[in-house]
């Protein structure tokens, strides 16, 4: 019989596998922070109320840092890859789509040996073209994860105070999801 930590382990090789950097933290360091919902609200990226992955559909703040609360370690997944510059919006959509393939897979992996975890993703989803929210069930329930800013975290924040540098430099992108384990 595995340990916890032998099996927390084994879900960070199982990210490490998929391509990705990782970093193991404690789920108490996470500080949901008003400001960052405040920014959903004012529509920044333009998916607030669009999308069942972002505010207000997945949650208040409080609902989404009770749930997060209740976890004991994260494990944080980064992706880095080089682009063409800054305006290479095509190398950035295949870099967000192989994060997002890739998370997708390790989610699955994760919670054969977690079934309670709690997946955040980099950003809002994006697998259907229009998503149904607010006039059906979201179509992929099963892959349906709040992104990290939506439940109010600072991505960079994070990214520092588990040692992975979120920055990494000209021409490259930057993803960064992660999962709550107990």
């Amino acid at each position: 019989m595995r340990t916890e930590d032998e099996t927390i382990r084994m879900a960070e090789e199982l990210a490490v596998q998929a391509g990705f950097r990782t970093a193991l933290f404690e789920s108490k360091r996470l500080r949901p922070e008003p400001e960052v919902r405040r920014m959903c609200a004012e529509n920044r990226c333009a998916r607030f109320g669009t999308s069942w992955s972002c505010p207000p559909a997945c949650g208040s703040l409080l609902e989404l840092s009770e749930r997060i609360a209740g976890y004991d370690t994260g494990l944080l997944l980064v992706s880095v890859t080089e682009v063409d510059g800054d305006f290479d919006l095509e190398g950035i959509r295949d870099a967000d789509r192989f994060h997002k393939k890739q998370f997708d897979t390790v989610v699955r992996q994760v919670r054969q040996l977690f079934p309670a975890c709690m997946p955040m993703a980099a950003g809002s989803c994006t697998r259907c073209v229009k998503c149904t929210y607010p006039d059906a069930p979201c179509r992929h329930p099963d892959r349906l994860y709040p992104s990290m800013e939506a439940c109010g975290l600072i991505v960079s924040d994070v990214c520092t105070a588990c040692g992975l540098k979120y920055n990494n430099g000209p021409s490259t992108i930057t993803f960064v999801s992660c999962i709550l384990l107990k």
